[in-house]
């Protein structure tokens, strides 16, 4: 999936030349927390956050001259600030928001806002993708790392006539040679396809049902 398809295409942003104030009025009316900086082309020339308005109000000193309402943007917004594409994939976006300490990516094509993506974006992504937001069970499963041990277990839930929504695949922290399979399976009880499970010889290491041995 690219992030063309889940960015904010209605960004509202502001020129250099607004003050704090009005970042601060935008901010509280439409209810958000970044503000895209661009000049009257729409060229994305900075960014400035929620968390950056804090940190400078309501009196910060810098070159003996205050901070205040006043003051425009441009003297205090984040200069050139990492940027995606909207061709980028979702994991790359996901892995700089995550390695650069940042909550969102201003979205530009030839040097032009487009959108923009912050991690609740990407949260609210992950778990449509994972199905967690439909009715569902969630089964992991600890399983030989070796080909063809997924086709087995999918027998298992066709055999039910289960709709998997996902399957997420972890490393096992404990034994390098296996993995654990997490299946979202739609599907509220799923105390017989575990049981199958079980006797086709798989580790279910969750749930772990009363009354059932693991």
């Amino acid at each position: 999936m690219i992030i063309e398809e889940i960015m904010n295409k209605d960004v509202y942003s502001l020129l250099p030349s607004n003050t704090v104030k009005d970042a601060i009025q935008l901010m509280k009316e439409k209810q958000i927390r970044h503000l895209p900086i661009v000049d009257n082309r729409n060229f994305l020339v900075g960014i400035i956050t929620q968390h950056d308005l804090k940190n400078i109000l309501p009196s910060s000193l810098h070159d003996h001259e205050q901070i205040t309402y006043n003051t425009t943007l441009d003297k205090i917004m984040i200069k050139d600030p990492l940027i995606g594409h909207p061709l980028d994939s979702i994991e790359d976006i996901a892995l700089t928001l995550y390695e650069s300490k940042i909550s969102c990516l201003p979205i530009v094509t030839g040097g032009k806002l487009v959108g923009i993506v912050t991690t609740t974006d990407l949260l609210y992504t992950y778990i449509e993708l994972t199905g967690a937001n439909k009715p569902s069970s969630k089964i992991d499963i600890k399983v030989t790392d070796k080909p063809g041990i997924l086709s087995n277990i999918a027998e298992v839930f066709k055999k039910h006539k289960a709709n998997v929504l996902s399957v997420l695949v972890y490393p096992d922290a404990d034994d390098a040679n296996s993995k654990i399979l997490s299946i979202r399976v739609q599907i509220i009880n799923p105390l017989l396809i575990i049981e199958d499970l079980r006797k086709e010889g798989f580790h279910v290491l969750w749930p772990n049902l009363p009354g059932i041995e693991l």
